[in-house]
């Protein structure tokens, strides 16, 4: 009986491993009908879904995905570094045009940077630093464009947005990309010198963030052009929130183009095109402005109704009629991993170096601010998050150098630096209180907290980038067996489909089965035994294994996730959103950890680097458990939760002892408080809120050891003076009774000078609101509305 039972067994385990591990008796009896299922329940995608899906490329963001990170792999990416060039333009040229600009009086007086700085920034090609020198640009790396992006940043969010826009998405990344040779010659030297200024109009009131389904269209036709009747396009438009467009002098333009005569195909419905535009060309509506929450950098409208536009103002000619949307999405790859993160950045690093030194500057109860608990807690965010905006800006923009294009990796940048920058400031708005909320030329953060909303809301609102994109697309392309499912699915050659879909649907069941039993794995023995790097530092060892850990419970539960709720998940978007932050979080981690290696394991740096790992590991955590008890499968989630916590939450907030140690390098000069914000412009002048600062801090430390020895007069009773007396009035008595050198005595006046201005609140005459000002137009020259049926009238 046993022996029957045994060969039965045997028996059963030889006909299962043939059908599933002999490729000619699998594919039939097992692929085609799991195929066929497939076609049945994938919805059907749009050309728009598949160019946003198949954009871009996947980097250190797929190893994530995998469920068993290559940490060595990811700590041999090259350090991104400055060229000499680079460097000398990031200290001359960088630091005039920073101080050219006076943000009070360009925000709050003249709506605009003072002409000369615009001459100067055409004059010493900021516009075109991403233009190669063959064309008259500067030719620089992405990590140099950011690194000018971010100290910008730190002086004027008007200065930064400026030089930043032209060398992200815009006309010149489009034309090096897709640009017929003949455009690439006439334009790029121009935009390169600031001839051009370019703006690139896509938002329209009907479609925000839906860009690809944007109503603004043309009709193929014939017309007048330079006194010939040439091919060309009868473009209706209506866009808003479009940086440069109120002063530019061409205008890239994304419209939908439809072809109803077949004129130049048998397409009437041809897509999204994109076309540069003379701003002076007849028709083109540009110069009205919006004013996005007191930012002086220049955005408006812009419109047009039937404007004849040639064939030959096609980005790429012709022949690139319609692929205007792939184009759209490769480009903002990069420059969503480079702007927004490096102006963000930079707003963080400035409110680390300004609130550190205010904190230790101020005084309450006759002790620093900076010393009390509540402050420090807030200090420690502000420092923790300036590390990590920092690490990921610098990772991002060397993926790009490496020839990345990140699609990926720059929503997490784009969502993830943007709201630690709201957190940093909102910190620091906290720490500083009543001065913060006094806006004048003496307020070193009031502006950036006006701002922070313009970065959350542009280049994709956060909202839909958490929700939809970072694990929408993620899920797709980043997953090692996803996308290629789905293109044997969409695959017409019916036996290349099937092949290409047995060999991604079989590596996908390998792929599961390796990642549930590597989770338990991880989960009974704590990580352990999970892998970490070759010459891994005792400080942070611990931490890969972590994240290796983090990532294959991640790799688990998202293929659950897509197995158990299937096309739903897509409308499961608070669902989704966790998952996003799952994958954010070991993103954010790996950047810190690489950020640590790269420069050089510096110990003194290493409170920041705990802090910021430790942060993102609970926030990980907390994002699977979000999942898992929002999980509309109870049967499954207990049973995944069992899988992946088998002795409980392992990650726990980075505590109290180590956010005072955060707090600390925040709070005195230090080659760590130096690293940390090195992005920073630094005046060197008390006449300016931050240089103030930088040299109230000095006073400070001097004055401190004065200042304790002066309360130690008045407890000895050999000094009568209330020892809640401010500073000064002790000051003035200990020198009467000679208790004080004179070199004292000028320290501790100096102290009392500087400490003043520092904390000085801005106020002016009663009338300064008296003019009244006209209401804001809201009428528009022309109106678009939807086309009807495919083909608009």
């Amino acid at each position: 009986m046993i022996d029957v039972i045994g060969w039965t067994a045997l028996g059963v385990a030889a006909v299962g491993g043939a059908l599933v591990g002999i490729p000619s008796i699998r594919r039939p009896l097992l692929s085609q009908p799991i195929l066929n299922t497939f076609k049945k329940i994938l919805p059907a995608m749009s050309d728009t879904e598949r160019d946003a899906l198949e954009s871009g490329t996947v980097w250190w963001e797929g190893e994530l995905f995998r469920g068993r990170p290559d940490w060595d792999r990811l700590l041999s990416y090259p350090k991104p570094r400055l060229s000499a060039e680079e460097q000398a333009f990031l200290d001359n040229q960088v630091e005039t045009a920073c101080a050219m600009v006076d943000d009070w009086r360009a925000s709050h007086h003249d709506g605009d940077l003072p002409t000369e700085v615009w001459e100067y920034l055409k004059k010493e090609g900021f516009f075109g630093m991403i233009i190669p020198k063959s064309y008259g640009g500067l030719g620089f790396s992405a990590y140099a464009h950011s690194q000018v992006v971010t100290r910008l940043s730190t002086r004027s969010s008007a200065l930064a947005v400026t030089v930043m826009v032209p060398n992200s998405l815009g006309p010149a990344e489009l034309l090096m990309h897709y640009g017929t040779q003949e455009q690439k010659d006439h334009y790029l030297p121009r935009l390169a010198s600031g001839k051009d200024i370019p703006a690139f109009a896509l938002t329209s009131p009907w479609a925000g963030s839906d860009a690809a389904a944007i109503p603004d269209y043309g009709i193929v036709c014939k017309g007048q052009w330079q006194g010939k009747e040439v091919l060309g396009m009868r473009v209706t438009w209506d866009k808003r929130y479009i940086t440069l467009a109120p002063v530019c002098t061409v205008v890239g333009l994304a419209f939908r183009l439809y072809d109803p005569d077949g004129l130049i195909g048998d397409e009437k419905d041809i897509g999204i095109t994109c076309a540069l535009v003379p701003a002076d060309h007849p028709g083109v509506d540009i110069g009205r402005r919006h004013f996005p929450l007191n930012a002086v950098f220049m955005n408006g409208p812009t419109r047009g109704k039937d404007v004849f536009i040639p064939m030959e103002y096609i980005i790429g000619g012709q022949k690139m009629v319609g692929k205007g949307w792939r184009m759209l999405m490769e480009c903002l790859a990069v420059g969503r991993s480079i702007s927004l993160p490096a102006s963000n950045a930079g707003m963080t690093a400035l409110t680390s170096r300004a609130v550190g030194g205010y904190s230790r500057i101020r005084n309450q109860f006759g002790v620093s601010i900076g010393q009390f608990e509540g402050v420090a807690e807030a200090l420690a965010r502000i420092g923790g998050n300036t590390y990590v905006a920092e690490a990921a800006r610098t990772m991002t923009a060397g993926a790009v150098d490496l020839g990345e294009k990140p699609a990926v990796a720059s929503g997490i940048v784009k969502y993830h630096i943007t709201e630690r920058a709201r957190q940093v400031v909102n910190d620091g708005m906290d720490v500083v209180g009543g001065k913060g909320i006094c806006l004048g030329p003496s307020n070193f953060l009031g502006r950036a907290y006006q701002q922070i909303p313009v970065g959350i809301t542009v280049e994709g609102a956060n909202i839909l980038t958490r929700c939809l994109i970072i694990f929408g697309q993620g899920a797709t392309r980043c997953h090692p067996f996803v996308l290629a499912e789905m293109q044997a699915v969409l695959e017409k050659n019916q036996k290349k489909a099937l092949h290409d879909f047995d060999q991604a649907f079989w590596g996908h069941v390998r792929f599961v089965f390796g990642n549930v039993f590597r989770t338990a794995g991880h989960s009974l023995t704590a990580a352990r035994f999970a892998r970490k790097p070759q010459q891994a530092d005792s400080d942070t060892a611990r931490y890969y294994q972590l994240l290796g850990r983090v990532s294959s419970a991640f790799a688990m539960l998202a293929d659950v996730s897509m197995f158990v709720l299937g096309g739903s998940l897509k409308r499961r978007e608070s669902i989704s959103a966790r998952l996003g932050d799952v994958l954010s979080q070991m993103y954010l981690a790996s950047a810190v950890l690489k950020r640590y290696e790269d420069e050089g394991r510096q110990k003194e740096d290493l409170p920041l680097v705990h802090w910021a790992v430790q942060d993102a590991l609970f926030k990980a955590q907390t994002a699977l458990e979000g999942v898992l008890e929002n999980f509309p499968n109870r049967f499954v989630a207990a049973l995944v939760k069992r899988w992946i916590f088998l002795w409980g939450k392992p990650f726990r907030q980075p505590s109290d002892r180590l956010g005072l140690q955060v707090a600390q390098l925040l709070l005195e000069p230090s080659a760590a408080r130096d690293r940390l914000t090195s992005s920073c412009y630094i005046p060197r002048t008390e006449n300016e809120p931050v240089g103030a600062i930088e040299l109230a801090l000095q006073a400070t430390l001097k004055a401190e050891p004065l200042q304790r020895k002066l309360r130690q007069l008045v407890k000895s009773g050999h000094l009568q003076a209330n020892p809640l007396a401010n500073v000064r009035d002790m000051t003035e008595a200990a020198n009467q009774v000679g208790a004080l050198s004179p070199e004292e005595y000028q320290t501790l006046k100096q102290y009392d000078r500087l400490r003043d201005i520092v904390v000085r609140v801005d106020d002016f005459p009663f009338e300064i609101f008296a003019k009244e000002e006209k209401a804001p137009s809201t009428t528009t020259t022309a109106t678009v509305l939807p086309p009807k049926e495919g083909v608009p009238a």
